[in-house]
């Protein structure tokens, strides 16, 4: 007896059609999907680079240079301001047997130049002592370096560091009359730029990260 195919049957060695429209559509879904991503990447990052800077520091508009200054150093010899323009100079004003401000303060100030990697070439801190009478240079050479082999000290005539200080805003009184004294101070970094002018100064507590943003933003690196 002959069996005939049924409507619909399908005949032995006929594939099935293939589900285009199924995998097609998933294909294009996710092709928008990923797109739209990208697109939202892009725009973060044009929002990021078109958005203000946010100081950390006071920025300042300084219309004329800082007043220059002659002191001793821990480089063994007498050095002024003026002999590092073309670089970021941080100055801080403080003194070694400082119990936590300055050592707190050279704490950020190293990780600033962590932070900054190969810029901080661009860029040197000075430590002002506010407290000649027992900074000697070899006092700062012995202890700066502990931070940073990087950062320099100035030490020498009172009355030079006190009008130094004073043109930053910093300020600074002796408490007690024993070998052991303190000295109360300002606890604030300024920042000279390339030019010589006053370009910001940081309050106690910046970061050593934040320091970094706002120098890298200021072009350290050009």
């Amino acid at each position: 007896m002959n069996i005939s195919s049924s409507p619909g049957t399908l005949n032995e060695g006929t594939a099935p059609e293939t589900p285009h429209t199924a995998t097609v559509l998933p294909r294009r879904f996710f092709g928008i999907v990923l797109a739209v991503l990208l697109l939202a990447v892009l725009f973060n990052f044009l929002l990021q680079r078109l958005r203000p800077h946010e100081f950390y520091g006071t920025r300042l508009q300084a219309t004329t240079p800082v007043s220059d200054f002659q002191l001793d150093t821990s480089a063994g010899h007498l050095m002024h301001l003026t002999d590092f323009r073309g670089k970021y100079v941080l100055l801080y004003f403080g003194y070694t047997f400082c119990p936590d401000a300055c050592p707190l303060t050279l704490n950020d100030l190293a990780d600033m130049m962590t932070a900054l990697g190969d810029k901080a070439a661009n860029v040197q801190v000075i430590f002002v002592s506010i407290d000649p009478e027992r900074d000697s240079v070899e006092q700062l050479v012995s202890y700066l370096p502990h931070f940073n082999p990087t950062f320099l000290g100035m030490t020498g005539d009172p009355d030079i560091i006190r009008g130094a200080a004073t043109q930053f805003g910093i300020f600074y009184e002796k408490r007690g009359e024993t070998v052991g004294y303190t000295m109360d101070h300002t606890s604030t970094v300024a920042v000279i730029d390339p030019d010589g002018y006053l370009a910001l100064l940081f309050p106690f507590g910046t970061s050593g990260e934040q320091m970094a943003s706002d120098l890298t933003y200021l072009g350290v690196a050009r």
